[in-house]
């Protein structure tokens, strides 16, 4: 395994060059997405096996919206769906030999890091306005401005460099393992990094819904139903 902070080229584009992440990331979001799309082409109001499977997984991911950001969860839920599958099936994809988990590349993880601190920024002006969102970086006085702008910017690196850190750890542990006793010994390993893959990925989506769910306007009484 070479240096998470370099990336091997696997072909250019004139004068960009596309690395192993970003090819295995494409590979990702093409499965997710005609997989999304063969699960919901043909729904019925009597679902099948994998139209139950989809709708609990909806379901699951609707509950925690609502039970983590106290809000109707209709608007949030394709982001967050979307960004918990993503990391959980980057973290998983290390089990397919010669394989390895863009979540284990920094700049993967930047980049998801990036797509919460819009989101933050954009769900916050949404709920609150422009004016309102600015408002909140000047609670609870206004010389908390700078640690507010100073924090908004330090939990969105502390997400990226959490995911990165326990990802890569993983892989390298998995991979040293696997180098010096075989593939058998190392397989109580792999089980392992496949629930800290999972773990991993719900905790950077909570964290996310956390930090959205603070941009939101704090006085509105929680919503009990769960779409609008």
């Amino acid at each position: 395994m070479g240096s998470p902070l370099t990336a091997k080229v696997v072909f250019t584009i004139g004068p960009v060059a596309v690395t192993e992440p970003v090819v295995v990331t494409w590979g990702l979001m093409a499965i997710l997405g005609v997989g999304g799309w063969l699960a919901t082409r043909s729904l019925s109001l009597r679902p099948t096996a994998a139209q139950a499977i989809v709708e609990t997984v909806v379901d699951v991911i609707e509950n925690q919206v609502h039970e983590t950001m106290r809000v109707a969860p209709a608007p949030y839920v394709p982001m967050i769906g979307t960004l918990f599958l993503f990391i959980l099936t980057a973290n998983w994809c290390s089990l397919i030999p010669g394989v390895e988990p863009p979540t284990a590349h920094i700049e993967t993880d930047a980049a998801l890091g990036l797509i919460v601190f819009v989101a933050i920024f954009y769900f916050g002006v949404r709920a609150r306005g422009l004016v309102g969102y600015l408002k909140t970086f000047a609670e609870p006085t206004f010389i908390m401005v700078p640690l507010n702008i100073v924090e908004t910017f330090t939990r969105t690196f502390s997400l990226i460099v959490r995911l990165f850190g326990n990802v890569m750890s993983g892989v390298f542990v998995v991979g040293i393992v696997l180098s010096l006793a075989g593939l058998l010994v190392p397989i109580p390993l792999m089980a392992l990094d496949l629930l800290t893959g999972a773990v991993q990925a719900y905790i950077f989506t909570v964290l996310a819904m956390v930090f959205i769910g603070s941009a939101l306007n704090e006085g509105r009484a929680p919503t009990k139903g769960k779409s609008s």
